[in-house]
């Protein structure tokens, strides 16, 4: 959403949406409703999203017509021009309705994540220091928690047990009670198991509306006018066990996600100018800020270390689970936790910007993306229920007034036909799975954007690479060397380069550093020659520092000259960068500099193509030799050099031809690849445009966790698969049964019932083992 819709949008937890098809109706008709046109039902994270001037009330009764009602609010901002009417409609009164036995009792617990501490978790919302306005619905309007938490869930469970209990007293009882007191046992049993399901049933089928209520309750009444009593229990109770463990199953993967939003700190302690402390809500924090952190406290917002030392644990961020040493003047991240010693953190980001929050942010609209599959099964669904309708009619009236059969067999048939039609396996095919992977993919560092793209991070082909930053470290380091004096190579060289801030030279300040010189001496007349490098006088000596063209100003013996050249054509044909230091007589040493490969690069290429990925590319703006060189070293397939970003976007759609294709970069030249790729792919660390533009960020600055989340996505997509084969292979088997007639309504109902219990399973499983072993 952009900031202009925004402003006219607030939030809402809903609680006791029964399933995704069930959600998406509701949120067909909040859609007729005045100022409707544009509110979003999400089923995966239990969110509303409506304009504040809509009439709640309504609103309310179209929920509680599922079961359904809303929990608490986060509308844009406490101001009252963005909340006009909300409060007021929330104390006024509340559609009336009967109320079953699973819609009475449930508490009203924070479920998913609060918006009570002002994060964007709109991507858009205005913020006013002051967070999200929280209204309570409570009073009688509750609604059936198919979320199962709470007392909502016990009473459900509590329900569906008295009820099985009298359906077994039935056959306990069944030789010693007459007939009309079975009759009065499987009632209790119906009512106490199948009311809710009965009394939306009723309603969709006054009003037309055929979805998976509408075919349980015409069942339920069919099977009881013909006498199946015994039968219609076991339906009542076995759908009810179905419904029960179908809201168990996404809530799992719901709280799953929740735990990792988890990690948002709800305070922070902020130093005033007397030097004494305040504690304050996130929200209200400023930049500039100076906020105290002791031992075992989450860092609140983006900042620098201005005192102190510790280690502090960025796994909430990066997935790396070993804290990172900090002292004063390094960055830290809001949300990781400082595990040693005080620190005071000058904060550079409100909280509502700051990295934790926008992961947040992405995460949660993340579960509400659609993917194509779910959106086919969508459509699908659509179709389905209307035709199992109409099939199930048709094999009610054909055998009897064609073929002369007995209607009260096809009428049983029929009734059948009609359980094994309900859409609950095939709609839950898709989303568990989605959340649970997209929440282990967070869970290792990997935030993927939407489950569209996590569908499709399993599907690619080809990874494009990006070189500098992404491959290799994005600086320059000494890779190789020929040092013919070691005692005077890296000190004068290092005296030299000293006081440039060109990246070679400070590639060099490095090199001189870690072998052993602590001081360098006083360069005196230093003066840079155009097009060579450098030249000044050290102790009265002159001696250049640069590049190959230097040794114009020095006299080499024909020995001397010849070992150079040799060693200069080896780093050159290397594609190495080079950097000598010479005196009128001698070359002190020659280093070759590169940017430096990550030290996982080439793991990360080899357990790619273990994972599946056909073809690796390398594309660069650098030099053919480096890209070669780098090539070679890391391991990739095939390699680009002298690219522009605009023929970097002509290569990536050349090689799009060929295959599914994602892009991997961190910088902005690389943004418009990763927007032409069928995936984008951003280092966490890299510039705001390449992470803003990409559909996936990782949010570690190297590639280490690419390969495990390509699996993560490739098994989601793998069980999605079965999911949608097991749900309707299942009720074909069923609906296959209804030829020679042996369909029964127990069978109708297992085979739902059974459809959604794999489905559920297996979509929970993406959850299991170890991440680092995925």
């Amino acid at each position: 959403m952009n900031s202009s819709s925004a402003k006219a949008k607030a939030e809402f937890t809903v609680q006791g949406l029964s399933c995704a098809n069930c959600a998406r109706e509701l949120q067909d008709e909040i859609r007729k409703l005045e100022h409707g046109e544009d509110a979003e039902l999400h089923y995966n994270s239990s969110r509303l999203i409506v304009n504040p001037s809509i009439d709640l009330t309504r609103v309310a009764k179209i929920l509680k017509s599922d079961g359904a009602s809303i929990v608490h609010t986060g509308a844009p901002g406490s101001s009252a021009t963005r909340t006009g009417g909300l409060s007021e409609q929330m104390a006024s009164g509340r559609a009336e309705g009967p109320q079953s036995p699973g819609q009475a009792g449930h508490e009203h617990p924070e479920q998913g994540h609060s918006h009570a501490h002002g994060h964007d978790h709109a991507g858009s919302h205005s913020h006013d220091g002051h967070g999200h306005t929280h209204t309570d619905i409570h009073g009688h309007d509750h609604g059936h928690d198919h979320s199962h938490g709470g007392h909502g869930g016990q009473l459900i469970k509590w329900l569906l047990s008295s009820a099985a209990i009298l359906y077994i007293a039935t056959f306990v009882l069944g030789n010693v009670l007459p007939s009309s007191g079975l009759i009065v046992l499987y009632a209790g049993a119906i009512i106490l198991s199948g009311y809710s399901t009965f009394w939306r049933g009723l309603k969709n089928l006054l009003r037309l509306k055929f979805n998976m209520d509408t075919l349980m309750t015409v069942a339920l009444v069919g099977a009881v006018i013909i006498g199946e009593w015994k039968e219609a229990t076991l339906v009542a109770i076995l759908f009810g066990l179905n419904e029960l463990l179908e809201g168990y199953g996404m809530s799992r993967a719901r709280k799953s996600m929740e735990a990792l939003l988890s990690a948002a700190p709800k305070q922070a302690v902020i130093l005033l100018g007397d030097g004494s402390t305040k504690t304050i809500p996130i929200e209200s924090l400023n930049v500039g800020d100076i906020v105290i952190v002791r031992a075992g406290e989450k860092i609140p917002s983006d900042g620098t270390i201005t005192e102190g030392d510790s280690a502090v644990n960025e796994a909430a961020i990066t997935g790396e689970s070993i804290p990172v040493s900090k002292s004063a003047g390094d960055t830290v991240f809001g949300g990781s936790v400082n595990t040693e010693g005080l620190l005071k953190v000058k904060i550079e980001k409100a909280y509502q910007d700051s990295s934790l929050s926008k992961i947040m942010h992405l995460v949660q609209e993340a579960q509400d993306t659609k993917t194509p599959t779910e959106l086919f099964i969508d459509k699908f669904a659509r179709y389905y229920t209307p035709a199992i309708m109409i099939i199930a009619a048709l094999v009610v009236l054909i055998p009897p007034l064609l073929l002369g059969a007995p209607w009260m067999k096809w009428v049983y048939e029929g009734l059948a036909i009609l359980i094994v039609g309900c859409p609950c396996a095939l709609v839950l095919s898709s989303p568990i799975a989605l959340v649970s992977g997209m929440t282990r993919s967070a869970r290792i560092g990997v935030l993927v954007k939407g489950g569209i793209h996590l569908e499709q991070l399993g599907k690619i082909n080809m990874i494009a690479f990006d070189k500098t930053g992404t491959l290799t470290e994005g600086r320059p380091a000494v890779i190789e060397e020929a040092v013919y004096d070691h005692e005077k190579f890296y000190a004068i060289a290092g005296a030299m380069e000293q006081s440039s801030l060109h990246p070679l030279a400070q590639a060099v300040v490095r090199k001189a550093e870690e072998s052993g010189t602590v001081e360098f001496e006083q360069v005196s007349g230093l003066l840079t020659i155009p097009g060579q490098g450098i030249q000044g006088d050290i102790g009265g000596v002159r001696y250049w520092v640069g590049n190959e063209q230097l040794l114009e100003h020095v006299s080499l013996s024909e020995d001397s000259k010849q070992l150079v050249q040799s060693d200069l054509k080896r780093m050159k044909e290397a594609g190495l960068t080079i950097v000598l230091a010479a005196d009128a007589q001698h070359v002190l040493g020659i280093a070759g500099l590169a940017d430096q490969i990550r030290p996982e690069s080439r793991d990360v290429i080899t357990r790619l193509h273990q994972a599946g990925i056909e073809h690796t590319v390398m594309l660069t703006g650098d030099h053919e030799g480096t890209a070669r060189a780098v090539a070679k070293m890391t391991g990739v397939s095939d390699w680009y050099a002298g690219l522009l970003p605009e023929q970097k976007v002509d290569k990536i759609k050349e090689l799009a031809a060929k295959g599914s294709i994602a892009m991997v970069g961190d910088g902005i030249n690389d943004a418009p690849a990763l927007a032409t790729a069928q995936l984008g792919i951003a280092m966490g660390k890299g510039t705001d445009s390449a992470v803003e533009t990409a559909d996936i960020v990782l949010m570690q600055d190297h590639l280490g966790k690419l390969p495990a989340a390509i699996r993560i996505a490739r098994l989601s997509n793998r069980i999605i698969r079965w999911n949608i084969a097991i749900s309707l292979g299942l009720k074909l088997i069923a609906l296959l049964l209804t030829i020679p007639g042996l369909l029964t309504l127990w069978i109708a109902v297992m085979s739902d019932m059974g459809a959604t219990i794999v489905v559920t399973l297996l979509g929970l499983t993406v959850l299991l083992g170890k991440d680092k072993d995925v």
